[in-house]
């Protein structure tokens, strides 16, 4: 199968909002999103989130967080398009757990030894670094990376599988056609409080959750990425695995673009009543999927023949009753 076949298959939307505690202590957000191709529409499809630690520790974590995604997303969009055969799932498998980790991780102290360079520590930073070390080891480049520390979740969709990589905290929740939502990697038991895995520990690729599913009889409709301000801001679990089944209810019932537009104003209810963390949600969407009750243009109509209506409240999908 080539990617022409199934250029119109996914579409991606995303939003990254500012925590309501760093908008009072004037922090920048430290969250970050991207995604490839940057038209979010076609396959392969890349979506990669981040989330910066933001302690003095950790002073450039925003824009270690950056630095991620724009690297993951294209390191495993560029990894996806020079595949010559998508139907060798094991050869590509073995790749992407063997191989992915390991690059992603190379590229980004690349990247961060490059900001470095351009952008030397101030002495106050250079010295809370040098206080910090935790791989002795390790050059002087690679121990610099402890600033920029951030984790990182990337999920990739192509026409015969789906990778998802995870590396510290932060949510992946798939949800299938029947609205079921479920989680498509095991949990870390290491991440408990404020303690997570991250790029900027030393041997990072070890410590990636990997997950290749092969696309056969049924694909996800809905694949969700959320840094932890978001589940953070439910008072319960369930709260938060049921944004899954309410997206997808409210991307049939009003389409993607009208979702698109309303993930600014849920995610800033979320941190403002929630966790006062930044918040980023990002969604990757089967347009088969969402298309099968579409809108009609016309009468207002879904093709099931109910009336549009909201399917739940800004509220619900804000995790508003947090508090």
């Amino acid at each position: 199968m080539n990617i022409e076949e199934s250029t119109l298959q996914w579409q991606v939307i995303g939003q990254s909002v500012r925590g309501a505690v760093h908008q009072r202590t004037g922090m920048p957000n430290q969250d970050a999103i991207c995604w490839r191709p940057e038209s979010g529409i076609g396959s392969p499809l890349v979506l990669a989130i981040a989330d910066g630690h933001g302690s003095p520790r950790y002073s450039r974590s925003h824009i270690g967080a950056r630095l991620a995604v724009e690297i993951a997303a294209q390191l495993i969009h560029n990894f996806l398009t020079s595949q010559s055969d998508y139907n060798n799932l094991s050869l590509i498998k073995r790749a992407v757990e063997e191989w992915l980790p390991r690059a992603l991780v190379h590229s980004w102290i690349e990247a961060v030894s490059e900001h470095l360079t351009k952008n030397a520590l101030p002495g106050v930073e250079r010295s809370v670094r040098a206080g910090n070390r935790n791989d002795e080891s390790a050059s002087e480049s690679e121990n610099f990376t402890i600033a920029y520390g951030a984790t990182i979740i990337a999920v990739a969709v192509a026409p015969a599988f789906v990778i998802y990589l995870q590396l510290g905290d932060g949510e992946i929740l798939t949800v299938d056609d029947r609205s079921q939502v479920s989680r498509p990697l095991a949990k870390d038991e290491r991440l408990f409080a404020n303690e997570t895995t991250s790029l900027c520990a030393p041997e990072a690729w070890r410590d990636f959750r990997v997950g290749f599913q092969p696309i056969t009889n049924e694909r996800p409709a809905l694949i969700l990425l959320a840094t932890d301000g978001y589940p953070n801001s439910f008072r319960d679990e369930s709260g938060f695995l049921k944004v899954g089944s309410d997206i997808l209810t409210a991307i049939r019932a009003e389409g993607v673009d009208k979702v698109k537009d309303n993930l600014e104003t849920w995610l800033t209810d979320s941190t403002n009543a929630g966790s006062g963390d930044d918040v980023t949600l990002g969604i990757i969407c089967s347009l088969e999927s969402a298309g099968g009750k579409s809108k009609n243009r016309t009468t207002g109509i879904t093709r099931s023949g109910r009336k549009n209506a909201e399917p739940s409240s800004s509220s619900d999908l804000a995790g508003a009753d947090s508090q």
